[in-house]
């Protein structure tokens, strides 16, 4: 209510709102840090997380990708892998970063 109050006045309250300019910057700044705090850092830790089990995959992983094909890791390279789905054997190539998940899918209900 203050912010409004300090707006609608204009520069007649100039030599009064000493204070309320104090307390607006005060405002802002904690309001910065909690966005900062609850928005960006986690998720800059979900993506550092995410990286790190990407750049940990093993030959025989089983994962899942973002487009949810499940398979085993047979070959990987800097930035692909290649899967092998199913029973025949079907091999794919995909960037790494279209990894999702590693472990076993869930099987779905009969």
């Amino acid at each position: 209510m203050n912010l409004f109050t300090f707006l609608a006045e204009g520069d007649a309250a100039a030599p009064a709102a000493g204070g309320n300019s104090w307390y607006m910057i005060i405002m802002i700044v904690v309001m910065v840090a909690l966005f900062y705090f609850l928005m960006m850092r986690p998720e800059k830790k979900k993506k550092k997380k995410l990286q790190e089990m990407r750049d940990n995959l093993a030959t025989g992983d089983t994962v899942t990708t973002i487009g949810g094909i499940v398979g085993d890791v047979v070959h990987k390279s800097d930035n692909y892998i290649v899967l092998e789905t199913g029973d025949d054997r079907v091999r794919i190539k995909f960037a790494k970063w279209a990894v999702s998940t590693i472990g076993k899918a869930d099987e779905e209900p009969k």
